[in-house]
């Protein structure tokens, strides 16, 4: 077998030196930035040089595309605003070395892909939701990232890189590689997760708008504070979801922004995003409901005004039961007994495959469970057990 685990964790750092943030291996890499675009050419010049044809889409998204039918494997290579090394970008490298490996034994098609803006910046994975048809391009040009830039001025930034389409018919399935992001594996002392379904998700910006007023001269009683509509909704909002949600169930305000965020002046407005996730997408509408209700009584109660931004969301989705069955086999050959089923509670590229290719995702630890911060980390052992497994699941080995 030609899989080289020290070309692997040899390319994996190097890809971490692409916005390097200087504290620890953490990266700081968002969509279309200078270190996400730098990141791209360079694999796609290892793609080259691994006997693949590399191929950027109007999105951004990368390929590295093997001749004839192939399975496709990879993840995305941007990070959070502040973001751990590994996430995205271990599925990205791994599939990179089992293509070469592949290329170099003879062994079957595999293609590589490095889906674009799957953190968010302008939306929920919104580079693999493009491609597989769940969001036009036109529609994607229109979203907007905190900072008010729209993509289609972001991606402006490809320039010259972008070709043809890429038509997901070539493909036979997709697997993804990945951290867990979260503590299961890492405190059961276990290497491997073969992921059985992924949750689904909503994800909406809301606006609360009272009277800005001066901070010194209002008398609470007359405040239309738009920070205090926002205490009081998540305040209420934990209570009333309680009946409704299980213990997998989350919910997140995760990003908040006052105007005119000052001292001495009561806020007038407060624009916040609201995402929820589970399992369950009878569950994710009744939780809509709740939020609505919520929302609702809070405004009327303190006067306040409200508007909605689309609501973004993916469906909860099974694996694929084919690919799921020989990653489970490649588990116990690699990690006898070290590994189990579960769940994946993060969001992953594989969601929006899944409307046009059959997908599988499998798991190794994050240290102490830690992800989306420069402290994320997987031992390499580890690493290299999950490269083992995706190599084995893909025919190679």
């Amino acid at each position: 077998m030609a899989l080289d685990p020290e070309r692997f964790l040899s390319d994996l750092h190097r890809l971490r030196q692409f916005g390097a943030s200087g504290v620890g291996k953490g990266v700081v890499r968002p969509a279309y930035s200078a270190p996400d675009i730098a990141a791209r050419d360079w694999l796609a010049d290892r793609m080259g040089d691994a006997g693949l044809r590399p191929c950027f889409d109007a999105m951004g998204n990368l390929f590295g595309l093997a001749n004839g039918p192939s399975l496709l494997l990879g993840s995305h290579s941007d990070s959070q605003p502040t973001g751990g090394w590994l996430d995205g970008a271990l599925g990205v490298v791994a599939a990179l070395e089992v293509a070469r490996a592949a290329q170099e034994s003879g062994g079957p098609a595999i293609s590589v892909v490095s889906f674009q803006d799957e953190e968010g910046r302008f939306g929920v994975t919104t580079g693999s939701n493009v491609w597989s048809g769940g969001l036009s391009l036109a529609e994607a040009d229109k979203l907007r990232d905190h900072d008010g830039v729209l993509l289609a001025d972001a991606r402006a930034a490809l320039g010259h890189r972008v070709g043809a389409d890429v038509a997901p018919s070539q493909f036979t399935g997709f697997i993804e590689l990945h951290i867990e992001q979260g503590p299961t594996l890492d405190t059961a002392g276990e290497q491997i997760g073969i992921v059985t379904d992924i949750v689904g998700i909503r994800d909406q910006v809301i606006t609360l708008t009272g009277q800005q007023n001066h901070a010194g001269t209002t008398p609470m009683a007359l405040r239309r504070d738009a920070f205090q509509g926002l205490s009081a909704f998540n305040t209420r909002l934990n209570e009333r979801l309680r009946n409704v949600v299980t213990p997998q169930t989350v919910w997140t305000i995760g990003h908040v922004s006052l105007g005119p965020n000052a001292s001495s002046i009561v806020p007038g407005t407060v624009r916040f995003s609201m995402q929820w996730r589970d399992g369950d997408a009878e569950r994710l509408g009744r939780m809509q409901a709740v939020i609505l209700d919520v929302l609702h009584e809070v405004a009327q109660d303190m006067q306040l005004d409200i508007e909605m931004g689309d609501l973004l969301g993916l469906e909860p989705v099974a694996m694929d039961s084919d690919l799921r069955a020989r990653l489970e086999a490649g588990a116990e050959a690699v990690a006898p007994g070290k590994w189990r089923r579960m769940p994946s509670g993060a969001l992953h590229d594989a969601t929006n495959v899944s409307r046009v290719l059959p997908v599988a995702m499998v798991f190794v630890p994050s240290i102490n469970g830690i992800s989306h911060a420069f402290e994320e980390d997987t031992a390499e052992d580890d690493l290299v057990a999950g490269l083992r497994v995706l190599a084995r699941a893909a025919g190679i080995g």
